[in-house]
């Protein structure tokens, strides 16, 4: 009996010690998720406005002006951009982000999968364990962006997905992460990134009429990198609140499940401390008993 109040004693102090572990991780999670949440709420209307303004440009250019970065061509080759953590114990967040990225290949480009013409260019530790360990074919140089989470060194990755794309290494670039919505709730997406998606002009609607100095493929070919970076640049800082948010929410749900375990723990070793008192109590009885006799 000693023996198993011993093992339910160690029990209890074993969920305690990760209850305190799983609090502390809540706390941490918390504070950087408030700041960045600050930095995609701050950055994310300027980058929708980019997009939207650099799509309404393309979408009205006229046919004899040359935009390479959004040329339309037959999706042979194909690059994805899965965004997900360096670290674990944040739920789902990361599986979803995998989980996305291969049904993504299996629904849209399987025959591009099945020629080895899918190549990942994975951000973050575990997007880039798992492609690797499944043998996909990856471009395994700028997994470490959140090492270093500056815009100097997101932009490296953007850049490299660019030049790609320009000298024809791929037909179609996509990125797959999670856009923030708050702490508990997270969208995981696919969104185009190459070439620039133009968009439908309704009928009888009015182009919008822009001043252009210098001239409107000049500034075109100078402001597209740029907007392209900040696209990435939002994506990472999106994917960023999203996996404090995802770690801040299983963290709270780790400690309440501590807290049920060392409920039920704390009744077991009073029930078996009970157990012990009365069979002590009756064998002291029954040898008062003996000795009487």
């Amino acid at each position: 009996m000693s023996g198993q109040l011993k093992e339910v004693r160690n029990r209890i102090k074993s969920v305690g010690s990760t209850q305190q572990i799983t609090k502390a991780m809540k706390m941490v999670s918390a504070a950087k998720l408030r700041r960045a949440q600050d930095s995609i709420i701050q950055m994310r209307p300027y980058a929708r406005k980019l997009q939207d303004m650099l799509s309404n440009i393309v979408s009205s250019a006229s046919g004899d002006m040359s935009l390479p970065l959004a040329d339309t061509r037959t999706v042979e080759k194909v690059l994805l951009i899965p965004i997900t953590s360096d670290r674990g114990l944040c739920g789902a967040y990361n599986s979803n982000v995998i989980k996305l990225t291969r049904a993504t290949i299996a629904e849209k480009y399987a025959e591009q999968d099945k020629k080895g013409n899918v190549t990942i260019l994975p951000l973050g530790k575990k997007a880039w364990e798992f492609f690797n360990r499944y043998n996909f074919k990856t471009v395994n140089d700028f997994w470490e962006v959140f090492s270093d989470l500056s815009f100097d060194n997101v932009r490296n990755a953007a850049v490299y997905a660019q030049k790609a794309f320009l000298n024809k290494e791929f037909d179609r670039v996509e990125i797959i992460y999670s856009q923030f919505r708050n702490a508990a709730t997270q969208e995981f997406v696919v969104e185009p990134y190459l070439p620039i998606q133009k968009i439908e002009q309704k009928k009888g609607a009015k182009n919008n009429d822009f001043i252009y100095e210098p001239s409107k493929e000049e500034l075109l070919l100078e402001l597209m990198p740029k907007i392209l970076n900040t696209q990435v640049y939002k994506a990472i800082l999106d994917a960023n609140a999203s996996e404090h948010g995802a770690r801040m929410t299983a963290m709270d749900k780790a400690s309440e499940n501590a807290n049920e375990m060392l409920k039920g723990l704390k009744i077991s070793y009073n029930r078996a401390r009970q157990a012990a008192i009365t069979t002590e109590l009756t064998e002291i009885v029954s040898g008062a008993a003996a000795l009487q006799g």
